[in-house]
């Protein structure tokens, strides 16, 4: 991903107005994000820790998306459960389920779109080893990284159409 500011996130939001994506938390360090690591940006904001936010680039154009984590289901802390981006199974509630609201007249109306994925938002860190999970033992992938990046691009393009539809 190429580097991007502050004002290309806040304009890029699809399913939020834009009074709220002036107002939503952008992450202060920009400069130092490894971006040539990343396929995304995503990060969750301090003030609110069930929400989130992704940028991504769709057709030469930035696509933001606002996100909101479920309120657990009561499930403990050993239960193993995948993203559905990076495909990273996690344990200890490293992965929650999370909504975005459709944009346009269906997201006005209510209409969300729910995906597991990893609660932050660093998919693409995982899938390069720059980033450890908690994961149970024997459930490494023989994947290169080269494949996860498309499977995680792959996916995420079929996450960000849904949103848009």
């Amino acid at each position: 991903m190429q580097p991007i500011t502050e004002s290309q996130i806040r304009g890029s939001f699809v399913n939020c107005s834009q009074g709220e994506a002036k107002r939503l938390t952008v992450p202060k360090d920009l400069e130092e994000q490894p971006w040539d690591q990343l396929d995304f940006l995503g990060w969750c904001d301090p003030g609110a820790p069930d929400r989130g936010y992704l940028v991504a680039e769709r057709d030469g154009k930035l696509i933001g998306i606002t996100l909101k984590a479920a309120k657990s289901a009561g499930r403990g802390f050993t239960s193993r459960s995948m993203c559905s981006l990076c495909m990273t199974t996690r344990t200890g509630g490293g992965v929650v389920l999370m909504a975005a609201r459709r944009s346009g007249a269906a997201g006005r109306q209510g209409n969300t779109v729910g995906q597991y994925l990893c609660t932050d938002l660093a998919c693409s860190l995982y899938i390069r080893g720059k980033k450890q999970a908690a994961t149970e033992p024997g459930l490494d992938e023989t994947l290169s990284v080269e494949e996860k990046t498309i499977r995680l691009t792959n996916n995420l393009t079929l996450f960000v159409d849904k949103v848009l539809r």
